[in-house]
């Protein structure tokens, strides 16, 4: 009977490891979306966007987090649609049910970082599912986005219409960006910023200080461009811009501009001069220079004109503008108004590009 009861033990010992399974960040079937910086004991999520992403064959997954704010939010993704599962990870890591009782079979986990990097630093340590991990998600396009809060999703959670911009009132997964991304299949990037310019930002930095770097606080990480190479490039800057560059009281006007508004010469070749480096990283790509959907493209406002001079300036046949039109309503783009930009981008695309 001892012998028995030994055998028996050993048999559910050996059923529940093969139901549990621990993926390290490390493995290699992880597939990660975003600028993600590797350390010895976890994957660190910063830009907004970012996410990590697996097939495995079973029925239910965990994850271990960390924020070390405990402010991120994460969207879970299952075979393409969103759970009810909305996490906020504590400041210590913390083992969290992603989804449970899936039908047998192949499925695709997706863990989504909705919210920018001011917000939080997400600390990504394994996956225990009950089944097996399978070969990465592959995508049939590549995009890079460089943007500010529209890009971000800023406020799209805020039903009320305050227009709050607190971390559980953003949402990058409904930004015209990854609705865009989506819509091709196309893995992304997404270095975007809520108040953030090519010119002049509501701090005192700008996309172009900030561009290159692995995560945006930390000037001594650059990214290595040679890692990832879009095809498309889509640059939606210059909402701050329009109207920071008349607003002499902001203390980052005085610090750049003194007491003179920069001249439209001035803008149109900071612009050039952004677009430039981006060039420079990615010689091949398509790139958009992109603008809206927010008072920047109203009617009578001079700031599509500045894009369109900068464009024209650069003789570059592989460089495109595409405007938003302004929404004409208050506040950051509700879901709605996402919505619309996103089809307005993927006619754009799909027109243009033939994807």
């Amino acid at each position: 009977m001892k012998r028995f009861a030994f055998f028996l033990s050993l048999a559910l010992a050996t059923f529940t490891s093969r139901a549990q399974t621990i993926i390290n960040f490390d493995n290699h079937n992880i597939k990660f979306m975003g600028r993600i910086a590797l350390t010895d004991s976890a994957a660190k999520l910063t830009w907004t966007a970012s996410s990590v992403l697996i097939n495995f064959e079973g029925t239910a997954a965990k994850a271990t987090l960390k924020d070390n704010t405990g402010m991120d939010r994460v969207t879970v993704v299952v075979d393409g649609k969103v759970t009810n599962t909305a996490i906020q990870p504590a400041q210590t890591p913390t083992e969290y049910t992603l989804v449970t009782g899936l039908p047998k079979g192949k499925h695709r986990l997706e863990l989504f970082k909705r919210t920018e990097y001011d917000m939080g630093t997400l600390s990504f340590y394994s996956f225990n599912i009950d089944g097996k991990i399978l070969p990465p998600p592959n995508f049939a396009h590549k995009i890079e986005y460089y943007g500010n809060s529209i890009t971000c999703g800023y406020a799209i959670e805020d039903i009320e219409g305050k227009d709050r911009g607190t971390a559980e009132f953003e949402n990058g997964y409904k930004s015209y960006a990854n609705i865009t991304a989506r819509h091709f299949d196309a893995y992304y990037h997404s270095i975007s910023k809520s108040g953030i310019g090519f010119l002049i930002s509501w701090f005192n930095y700008t996309t172009p200080d900030i561009y290159d770097r692995v995560s945006a606080h930390d000037s001594t990480a650059k990214w290595d461009f040679k890692k990832y190479t879009p095809e498309l490039v889509i640059v939606n800057l210059g909402q701050n811009d329009a109207w920071l560059t008349k607003n002499k009281d902001y203390p980052e006007f005085k610090r750049l501009f003194g007491t003179t508004p920069p001249t439209p010469e001035f803008i149109i070749k900071s612009y050039q001069k952004f677009i430039t480096l981006v060039r420079g990283k990615y010689p091949k790509a398509k790139i958009i220079c992109a603008l809206g959907a927010m008072d920047a493209t109203k009617e009578g406002s001079p700031w599509p004109g500045y894009i369109e001079k900068a464009i024209t300036g650069l003789q570059d046949k592989n460089i495109y503008t595409h405007f938003f039109a302004y929404k004409n309503t208050p506040g950051h783009p509700s879901e709605k108004e996402q919505q619309a930009m996103a089809d307005d981008l993927i006619a754009f695309i799909t027109k243009t590009f033939k994807w």
